[in-house]
């Protein structure tokens, strides 16, 4: 294999490894458990507080459930993605590609105002979904940023050398 052709493997184990990680793991879980947790209480106790609430609550109260419901779904889905990779259905360069239909930044919530109108385990329930989204957002980063720059560069050597070329030209 060319020195070229290692050092491109090598992006790709470290991005392969971090979806095989410990903290992959705790983060599909957390996940995977918030959409449980959001389900339960959305079919059960979520009903009955929904039923209480006066009309313009009541509106807020729907499209708050329904952004919070799409935005697991779409986390969910890049778990989901993601564990195929962990578990060898699918390379990361093909969760690469699948990851465009995924969208990391679906249904942010609305005012502050008004989820501050809500009920308290809702409004629970939006704060750790947002922060499972960041938590994501930022390993979905870390994981696919080196192969966008495998792609754009190459060699991983490349933007090294050019800056130390442009130090000694000055």
């Amino acid at each position: 294999m060319s020195d070229r052709s290692q050092g491109e493997a090598a992006l790709v184990q470290f991005s392969e490894r971090l979806a095989n990680s410990a903290a992959f793991g705790a983060l599909f879980r957390e996940g995977m458990d918030l959409v449980e947790e959001t389900a339960a209480y959305l079919d059960g106790a979520g009903r009955t507080e929904a039923k209480a609430l006066d009309r313009a609550v009541g509106l807020t109260y729907a499209t708050e459930s329904m952004r919070l419901t799409t935005r697991l779904m779409q986390l969910a889905s890049w778990l989901l993605l993601h564990r195929a990779v962990k578990e060898g259905e699918m390379t990361l360069t093909q969760a690469n590609r699948e990851k465009t239909k995924v969208k990391l930044s679906a249904a942010d919530p609305g005012a502050a105002d008004m989820i501050e109108k809500l009920p308290q385990q809702l409004q629970d329930l939006i704060a750790r979904s947002m922060a499972l989204q960041t938590k994501v957002r930022r390993l979905d980063g870390t994981m696919h940023a080196q192969m966008t720059e495998q792609v754009a560069v190459g060699n991983p050597l490349v933007p090294q050398l050019n800056r130390l070329k442009e130090a000694f030209e000055q």
